[in-house]
């Protein structure tokens, strides 16, 4: 099974260090970052399954922190955990769309439950909204029957070629991440998957040239947006 990786940002070092062992020692990859603002450049730079904000923090504050992340990415589930155990500030973390508020002192084993049952009802409802079927210009993609089909003809597609194209026609906001396609597709963001990934882009490129009014663009430094003129 996949590790599941987790932002950890926290103030207190002795206690962030703790929760970090505490948690890969139970199977997760944690990154540790001690203010918001190292907290929101680590998330931009990563993809996480979850995170687990503190709200007290030097720099940014955890609430402003949870709305930056949400600018980034509005479906990564997050927990406040801190002290601040005012109801006001319950509500606060809530408002910033939340899926969890704890407050110290805690108990880590049901820390961990609630970890577990958040990433599960993300995870089927992510595969609850996995759309197969995609049209693009002329083209009919059938993702799970691997197939492009044009004016009939059909194009049978790798496994590789067909979740990168899936992952192009479903980006958030357009744009396809370059380091989500290869930490998802190739496991790894590196030099070698990114040259892989650059064959598999100049394919689909080549596969799709039957209609003239699809282009795969670079976004320099970003990643690929996917283009359909009329």
């Amino acid at each position: 099974m996949e590790t599941k990786k987790i932002l950890l940002v926290e103030d207190d070092p002795n206690f962030g260090s703790i929760m970090k062992s505490y948690l890969e020692m139970n199977d997760y990859q944690v990154v540790l970052k001690v203010d918001g603002k190292q907290g929101l450049s680590a998330f931009k730079a990563n993809l996480f399954d979850i995170c687990i904000l503190d709200v007290m923090m030097p720099e940014m504050d955890g609430f402003t922190l949870a709305r930056e992340i949400k600018k980034v990415n509005s479906r990564v589930p997050f927990i406040f955990l801190t002290a601040k155990s005012l109801k006001s500030d319950m509500l606060e973390g809530f408002k910033t769309g939340a899926d969890d508020y704890i407050t110290k002192p805690f108990d880590s084993e049901v820390l961990l439950y609630k970890i577990a049952a958040i990433l599960k009802r993300k995870s089927s409802s992510e595969q609850d909204t996995e759309v197969n079927e995609f049209r693009i210009g002329k083209f009919e993609f059938h993702y799970l029957l691997r197939t492009l089909t044009i004016e009939g003809e059909a194009q049978q597609l790798s496994p590789k070629e067909a979740k990168l194209l899936r992952m192009i026609c479903t980006a958030k906001d357009g744009i396809l991440i370059r380091k989500e396609a290869l930490e998802t597709i190739w496991g790894a963001d590196n030099y070698f998957n990114g040259r892989s990934m650059d064959v598999f882009i100049a394919k689909l490129r080549k596969y799709l040239k039957a209609d003239p009014g699809i282009e795969i663009v670079n976004i320099h430094g970003n990643g690929f947006r996917l283009i359909i003129n009329p």
